[in-house]
């Protein structure tokens, strides 16, 4: 990553990942999601929701057991998991866990903090509390699509990185039910920074 993302934090290990994803989802609320494009273009987001998926979850693409689609889902942690949600848009989310046990996060929504020009020019007509306040709306303010497959989150080589600027989790997140799904619907592991919520 160039140095601009540099100066926003260390990249974190693969070994920070490797919790079950209810555990790290509190933890990633407040680190920063970082992209380069291959125009050199950086754009920065602070995680503010996340939604917390494992393989006993029946509402988990890994329930069903490994297909072609889920395989980055069982590990090594710290991976990127994107797939195409009913055609139109992408979802991201980050591979937590011990190797071969599939689970993940869903990235819902950050923050912008860096690069904010080239994000507004990805979602053109949007007023800046839209630009990605949503799973789709951020895939596509970061440019994240299906070429990000299996991205390593953990290396300061990756286009697409998770760093740590120092800010604490939230002592008080909001926790509830996640949304979107039909099945699981009561599992409370959908978890947001309070006041930003999408």
């Amino acid at each position: 990553m160039p140095a601009a993302a540099d100066r926003l934090g260390p990249v974190l290990p693969e070994s920070w990942f490797q919790r079950d994803a209810p555990v790290v989802g509190v933890e990633l609320l407040n680190k920063i999601l970082v992209s380069q494009n291959a125009a050199a273009e950086v754009v920065a987001g602070r995680i503010v929701e996340v939604e917390a998926y494992t393989e006993d979850d029946p509402a988990s693409h890994t329930f069903v057991g490994r297909t072609q689609r889920n395989e980055v889902m069982f590990g090594p942690a710290g991976r990127l998991y994107v797939y195409l949600s009913y055609g139109i848009h992408h979802c991201a989310n980050v591979v937590t866990g011990s190797t071969g046990v599939g689970q993940a996060l869903l990235l819902r929504a950050v923050v912008p903090v860096c690069g904010i020009e080239t994000i507004r020019s990805r979602r053109r007509g949007r007023s800046d509390s839209e630009l990605a306040n949503g799973p789709g709306k951020l895939c596509e303010a970061f440019a994240i699509g299906l070429s990000l497959y299996g991205a390593d989150l953990t290396s300061r080589a990756s286009p697409i990185t998770i760093v740590d600027d120092g800010t604490e989790p939230p002592s008080s997140p909001l926790i509830g039910p996640r949304v979107g799904i039909s099945k699981g619907v009561e599992t409370p592991w959908r978890f947001r920074v309070s006041g930003r919520m999408s």
